[in-house]
């Protein structure tokens, strides 16, 4: 899709935990096994739907993050999908090792649910923003780990993770989403959306970076540079062949995330180009901890806007134009 089609598109929407909470009451219509567990915090994670509609079903584990995802673990070895809900700070944070130990080692089939991710929780501050999750749980075997750019792709992922056997993480955010997907888009894990057609260079991103991305090309396109956009909602199993493709076809990179540079969607990158298709790459990401403030102030604050996209699409462009002349063929002719 060409940009300024999908920019047209890109209207004010819902946070990606109402996409997961609105999902939940859907599947536990659907199947009677999905079960959802909380640690008391069922009105921001979205799960009081569910508990509305389904209260035999819903367990408040209390303030017990190690508990929930024990129990979440327990229930998976009895035939039932679990999702195990809590904000991002905590799961994995404060439960690496019963992810490790009873989710990922046994492959459990296990969903955690990880809400208020990132920046974007916004006046909590630091302590309550999430900036290392996508990093621990990458280093979990295993886990497939998708980051959703609005309600919408939240809705699909849910659905996704539900159908898909074995752990799953969702990283969710607290602050509204810009609307980036309808019904006529498609999504499946581990593949990549081209949301943006382009030539020149490629933006790969997700979550809310998505939006800012697609923002990012619109204002490279007046300057005649067509910016492919690529939404990588799954880090884990990362979309090789988009990857190896946008470097062949583009022959550089800009990734921007809402998480820490390291091991973010940036560093699993940069390791698929070394493996297959080295090309100049750019980051835009969380270079330190948050402070309090509202979610939009926050993002312009630690560089997650489109403007800092746009620098760093020109400096990969100059880069991308130095490598070419470096290695281009010396004439023949004397």
């Amino acid at each position: 899709m060409i940009v300024s089609e999908r920019l047209r598109r890109l209207t004010p929407g819902a946070a990606t935990r109402e996409g997961y909470g609105n999902a939940l009451v859907e599947l536990g219509a659907r199947n009677p096994r999905v079960v959802v567990l909380d640690a008391d915090l069922s009105k921001s994670t979205m799960t009081g739907r569910f508990a509305e509609n389904h209260p035999d079903r819903w367990f408040n584990v209390g303030v017990c993050e190690q508990n929930l995802i024990g129990i979440a673990a327990g229930l998976a070895s009895c035939g039932k999908i679990p999702f195990a809900s809590t904000f991002a700070v905590f799961a994995p944070g404060r439960c690496f090792d019963q992810l490790r130990i009873v989710v990922a080692q046994p492959a459990a089939n296990v969903k955690i649910a990880a809400t208020h991710a990132g920046l974007t929780t916004g006046a909590d501050g630091k302590s309550a923003q999430a900036l290392e999750d996508v990093a621990l749980v990458r280093s979990l075997h295993g886990v497939v780990l998708i980051v959703p750019a609005d309600e919408t792709a939240a809705r699909w992922a849910t659905h996704a993770a539900a159908e898909h056997i074995g752990p799953v993480y969702l990283r969710l955010g607290r602050a509204k989403a810009m609307k980036v997907y309808d019904a006529s888009d498609r999504f499946e894990i581990g593949r990549a959306v081209e949301v943006v057609e382009g030539r020149d260079v490629t933006i790969v991103a997700n979550g809310v970076m998505v939006a800012a991305a697609i923002q990012a090309a619109d204002v490279l396109a007046t300057n005649g540079v067509q910016a492919r956009v690529l939404d990588m909602h799954t880090v884990v199993p990362i979309d090789r062949e988009a990857i190896e493709r946008a470097a062949l076809e583009t022959g550089a990179i800009v990734v921007a995330e809402e998480h820490f540079l390291a091991g973010g969607i940036g560093e699993a990158v940069a390791r698929v180009l070394a493996e297959t298709s080295p090309a100049p790459v750019e980051f835009v990401a969380a270079r330190d901890y948050g402070v309090s403030g509202e979610p939009d102030e926050l993002l312009d604050l630690y560089g997650l806007t489109a403007e800092n996209v746009v620098a760093a699409a020109r400096r990969v462009l100059e880069r991308k134009a130095r490598r070419s002349s470096e290695f281009r063929v010396p004439s023949s002719k004397s």
